[in-house]
């Protein structure tokens, strides 16, 4: 079986050049996307403490996060990782890599034999280091093709994502 698993940010966020109130996430657009189109369920990883709404409060967190490679405690309702072989992991490039809360959420369960394909959303930084974390972090998956979606462009970014789906079922 198949399972969206996603961590998204909405709040302010940098958007096509400028900061911008999202409602919904970047990610979890994409991630709904993709669990529509593979009709599967999708899971948040939720951050236990929330991040700020503010753009600039939050980058500042998740440098520091990611250079003291902290843990994030994170909720993920109703998920059990065991009835899924093959793992959709969305997450936004955050300082060219994986957000920690995601490092945290890999690093607590067992990946052993499952197949993890990667989407990122970004503004111009395309995966990033996320898919060297995720071969380091994950060694007894399978890590596929990922597909980087610029933020900005998620809305229509289904044309890319059906392809990338086809290529990679």
């Amino acid at each position: 079986m198949q399972a969206v698993i996603y961590f998204s940010r909405k709040g302010e966020n940098f958007v096509g050049g400028s900061i911008q109130e999202l409602t919904v996430g970047n990610t979890e657009a994409a991630a709904k996307k993709i669990a529509n189109e593979l009709n599967c369920p999708a899971f948040e990883i939720t951050p236990v403490v929330p991040y700020p709404n503010n753009y600039q409060e939050t980058t500042k967190l998740a440098e520091r996060e990611q250079q003291q490679q902290l843990t994030v405690e994170y909720t993920v309702e109703d998920l059990d990782l065991s009835r899924y072989q093959t793992i959709f992991l969305g997450y936004p490039n955050w300082w060219g890599g994986l957000p920690q809360i995601v490092v945290s959420f890999l690093q607590a369960n067992d990946w052993t034999g499952k197949t993890i394909y990667p989407f990122c959303t970004h503004e111009g930084s395309g995966m990033g280091n996320s898919v060297q974390e995720l071969q380091k972090l994950c060694p007894q998956a399978t890590i596929e093709t990922g597909l980087p979606i610029r933020g900005s462009r998620v809305d229509r970014a289904d044309k890319a994502i059906n392809n990338w789906l086809i290529n990679e079922k």
